[in-house]
């Protein structure tokens, strides 16, 4: 394994318990509450972070993404079950992507496109640092948002919270 998809596994790692902290948060009478009608409810997004991971293994180990295939209205879960469900297969997901990926694959080439039209072409670890990792701890902000504005205690996240204080 090389040391740069060491080094992004060992975050993975550790944002991946982070990420599961806030999950747990999450309660199941709220699912269907939205902060805004134009934003995700509050299982959707759950849901979306819960399966991120795992869907960027998915099409990252592809050598090119047709974005017409994503679906931008993530479904409702059903309860909190399939969140934690979703979030343990997709972290595994994950874990096997970056543990299993080899130098050439990690700098070689990814495509995105458009119903055939090229939208970007990067090395597949740039793929995997922006959209694995890098949206994955932006919808985990907004995440904690909702918390908030649900009067929810947001956990620690890299550091003390209102609500919690590791370092006390």
């Amino acid at each position: 394994m090389t040391p740069m998809i060491e080094s992004m596994l060992n975050e993975f790692r550790g944002e991946s318990a982070i990420t599961k902290r806030v999950l747990a948060k999450v309660p199941a009478d709220r699912l269907t509450w939205k902060p805004h009608p134009k934003s995700m409810s509050l299982g959707q997004l759950a849901l979306h972070i819960a399966a991120n991971p795992g869907s960027v293994s998915n099409i990252a180990q592809q050598d090119e993404f047709d974005a017409a295939q994503i679906n931008f209205n993530p479904p409702e879960p059903r309860n909190l079950e399939e969140i934690h469900a979703t979030f343990e297969q997709s972290v595994s997901a994950g874990e096997r992507c970056l543990g299993e990926m080899t130098e050439q694959q990690a700098t070689g080439n990814w495509r995105l496109t458009l119903n055939g039209r090229q939208i970007f072409v990067k090395p597949r670890v740039a793929v995997l640092r922006e959209i694995m990792l890098s949206h994955w701890y932006h919808h985990r902000g907004q995440l904690s948002v909702y918390l908030r504005l649900l009067d929810i205690p947001v956990p620690t996240i890299y550091g003390p919270s209102a609500d919690e204080n590791p370092l006390a």
